[in-house]
This record gives structure tokens, C-alpha cells and sequence, in this order.
């Protein structure tokens, strides 16, 4: 106990160097810490399986169970002790590696104790108060695919990585979002929200980096944007991959400077904000094609962790639908109880090409429907074919219908891309980008 009453942090110490042992005991323990050293792997799991510890330091490259199998082991007893690695032998790829897979820090030998306390320090302050049901209590699975997400997830959480989520559309991107936030130790302040893809360049530039009064036609009040909102938290840019080029430029420089400019302001605002973002486009794709920056991407992707599709985590569609169905009976009033067992068969069977979001939509169509506690096939089915042609979201009805007006203005103009150009009041190099974008050729229409 330190004077205060207070519990001395418990501090397990892993190193077949002896000697090293030894000192580094004796200066943690000046330092207050109540320190249990072992020199191997298979002792410490059997420590960290028998008592409690805060923090975990240990060397990388050890006989037999090395730092990061160690780590890994960890993981499956205590995702929430932060683990801190030392190595003679570190190199930059060590520590990337070590850090993407949710390492809390990363220190070469010979040890800068200065540098060692101050690591200690921030590894205590941020250990996990939030318990493991809590920050990911929305995400409703079983499946492995899934389970092995969520672990790097809140392994990832606490450090100041930004994190680029993946995967289709429909399965649940913002969730896991918000819970990598929840878990950080960013969960106390505010978690914003944005579709690159909703809103037009303009009025995205003004909704993140905010507008001094008087900026524009309209801007009769200031904004200050959804970065200062964010001030402290965490900022989710969705469907990132639909920013426009002049907009990554400015994302990049605020990343970069830790600073914005608001539109129409002449000062710079410090911002401290953790981005995650998310997109279900192919963004090594997009960067091949020039329509997004490989230095925001390589900005943005310190972490990526790819969401399975509703198909691939069959396992999870009768606890989903289970869920789902009690949450809308109790949210609507009505009496259902379950779905019948040839209803969930066909459930587990389909496709589930809207995952999550389309599982959703049938569960509320049938509880809508229903005029039984039992949901039957039939109401399944007819939901099921209702969702396949279900509403597009905002970005899919934007891209059908651009494709729809320049197949059209092609058409009218027999190919003629200038004279294209000129009808849709862009240049003929915005032009050029669209007719990529949609693998329109103007020889097809000549």
C-alpha cells in the first residue's frame, strides 16, 4: 500500500536475462510499483492466470514463448492489461507489428527508465474501467469470424491509432466505431458522426472544419464544426472513400498539424480528435485510379480491421434475429415470441446481401405484419423479397443516378465529350474522372 492507502500498482516483469531481472526490479520497486519477476513465457501465463496484475513488461525475443506469443496469450486470459515490450533486437517493423496487434508500447534495449516511466504511467492511466460487456454491448455475436474482430478491436482501442473499418454496407461500421470509443479512454467525451458520401463538397467542408459568420450566402451564424465537437473524442468519417480530392487534401493537412482553418476564418484551431473511418470501397483500387490520396490512406490506416458480411457469420443470424425480434415486439407493442423453425431455416439459408441493416428491416416488416406470436414462413418470405429491391442509401442513389445523366448527356451530345462537359457545367477533366468512375466510354457513343 502506497501512503495514501491506495493499492501499489501490480507490475508482472518477464526476461530470461537475469541480471536485467534484477535491476530492473530493484528500480521499479524504488519507483513504488510491487513488482513479480519471472524469466519466462510459461511462468508468466501461469501468473497472470493465478493473480492480478496491472501491467505486463516484457522482453520480445525469449526461448521459447516469445513477447508476442506471450501477448497473444494474454489476450485469451485479459484483453484488458496493457502489455509493454522490450527488445536489443527492435526494429520499426517490430514495433508496427507489435502495435497493430494491440501491444499497449514498445521499448528498445538497453532501457531508458525515464522513457520506461513515463510508458508505465500512461499504461496505468489508461487502464480499462469500462468492463468488457459494456463498450461492445450493440454487437450481438458468436461467430469466430466476428469474436476475432471485436478482440483486436478492444486491444486497439486505447492507443491513439487512427483505425480504418472495412466492409460492406449494412454491416455495422458505425457500431464497432462507437465501440472502439466506448472502450478508449476518449469514452467520456462527445463521438460524432459523418457521411463523407451524404452531403455536397461544400457543405462537408463547412460540417467538419466548421464556418466563420458571414463565409458564405447564408452563414449568418458561425459554425464551429463537427472537429471542435469532437474536441477530446472521437470523429467517424463514414464512407471516407467518397470524400472529394480538394477535401483529403485538407483532411490530410489537419491530421498532419493537428490544427484546422474553418471556411472563411483567417486563424487556425487546435483540434485533439481520434479519427476512425470507414468505407466499403476497394480504397487501394481508388488509389490506383487517382481518386484517393495514398498518403491520407496510409494517414488513416495505421489500423484496419475488416467486418465479415451477414453471410459469412451465418452463425449469428438466429441470435441477431432473436434479438431483433424482442427489441421491435417491446418497441411496437405487439406480442410476438419467436419465429417459426422453418422461417428461420430459410433465414439461415439466404444471402443477406444488405446484412445486418436488410436482417433489421425484414424483423421490423414481420413484426408489422404478424398476426401471430409465432412469425410464420410465409411473412419471411415476403419480407425477404421486399428487401432485395430495398431503398437505396443516399450514396448508391447518388452513384445510379450520375451514371443514368452521363450515359444520357453522351448520348445526346454523340460522344462528344467538351460539348458534355460544357451541358453539365464541369471541365472536360472532371468529365474524364466521371466517365472512369462509371467505365463510360464516348466511343460507344459516336
Amino acid at each position: 500500500m502506497n501512503k495514501s492507502g491506495e493499492r501499489n500498482a501490480r507490475l508482472l516483469l518477464v526476461d530470461d536475462d537475469k541480471s536485467l531481472l534484477r535491476l530492473l526490479t530493484i528500480r521499479l520497486e524504488g519507483e513504488g510499483y510491487q513488482v513479480t519477476a519471472v524469466e519466462d513465457g510459461q511462468a508468466a501465463l501461469r501468473k497472470i492466470r493465478s493473480e492480478d496484475f496491472d501491467v505486463v513488461l516484457s522482453d520480445l525475443r525469449m526461448p521459447g514463448l516469445d513477447g508476442l506469443s506471450l501477448f497473444e496469450e494474454i489476450m485469451g486470459v485479459r484483453k484488458d492489461i496493457p502489455v509493454i515490450l522490450m527488445t536489443a533486437h527492435g526494429t520499426i517493423s517490430d514495433a508496427v507489428a507489435a502495435t497493430q496487434r494491440g501491444v499497449f508500447g514498445f521499448l528498445p534495449k538497453p532501457v531508458d527508465h525515464d522513457e520506461l516511466r513515463k510508458l508505465l504511467q500512461k499504461a496505468l492511466s489508461q487502464s480499462l474501467s469500462v468492463q468488457p460487456e459494456d463498450w461492445c454491448k450493440d454487437i450481438i455475436t458468436r461467430a469466430p469470424e466476428m469474436t476475432s474482430v471485436m478482440d483486436q478491436a478492444f486491444r486497439i482501442a486505447q492507443r491513439e491509432v487512427s483505425v480504418l473499418i472495412s466492409g460492406a454496407s449494412g454491416t455495422g461500421k458505425e457500431l464497432l466505431a462507437n465501440a472502439i470509443h466506448r472502450a478508449s479512454n476518449r469514452r467520456d467525451k462527445p463521438f460524432i458522426a459523418i457521411n463523407c458520401g451524404a452531403l455536397p463538397e461544400n457543405l462537408l467542408e463547412s460540417e467538419l472544419f466548421g464556418h466563420a459568420k458571414g463565409a458564405f450566402t447564408g452563414a449568418v451564424h458561425a459554425n464551429p464544426g463537427l472537429f471542435r465537437e469532437a474536441d477530446g473524442g472521437t470523429l467517424f468519417l463514414d464512407e471516407i472513400g467518397d470524400m472529394p480530392m480538394t477535401l483529403q487534401v485538407k483532411l490530410l493537412r489537419a491530421l498532419q498539424e493537428r490544427q484546422i482553418r474553418p471556411v472563411g476564418s483567417a486563424k487556425h484551431v487546435d483540434i485533439d480528435v481520434r479519427i476512425i473511418s470507414a468505407t466499403h470501397k476497394d480504397l487501394h483500387k481508388e488509389m490506383g485510379e487517382g481518386t484517393f490520396r495514398e498518403d491520407l490512406y496510409y494517414r488513416l490506416n495505421v489500423v484496419n480491421l475488416k467486418l465479415p458480411s451477414l453471410k459469412e457469420r451465418s452463425e449469428d443470424i438466429p441470435l441477431l434475429a432473436r434479438t431483433l425480434l424482442q427489441q421491435s415486439g417491446q418497441r411496437h407493442g405487439v406480442n410476438v415470441t419467436q419465429f417459426s423453425d422453418d422461417a428461420m431455416q430459410l433465414m439461415v439459408k439466404s444471402e443477406w446481401p444488405g446484412n445486418v441493416r436488410q436482417l433489421v428491416n425484414v424483423v421490423e416488416q414481420c413484426v408489422a405484419l404478424t398476426q401471430t406470436p409465432v412469425i410464420p414462413l410465409h411473412l419471411v418470405q415476403q419480407a425477404l423479397s421486399a428487401t432485395r429491391q430495398s431503398w437505396p442509401t443516399l450514396t448508391e442513389a447518388r452513384d445510379a443516378f450520375e451514371q443514368k445523366y452521363l450515359h444520357k448527356l453522351l448520348k445526346m451530345t454523340d460522344g462528344n465529350v467538351t460539348r458534355a462537359a460544357e451541358l453539365a457545367g464541369r471541365n472536360r477533366t472532371d468529365m474524364h474522372k466521371l466517365m472512369k468512375k462509371h467505365e463510360l466510354d464516348a466511343g460507344d457513343f459516336r
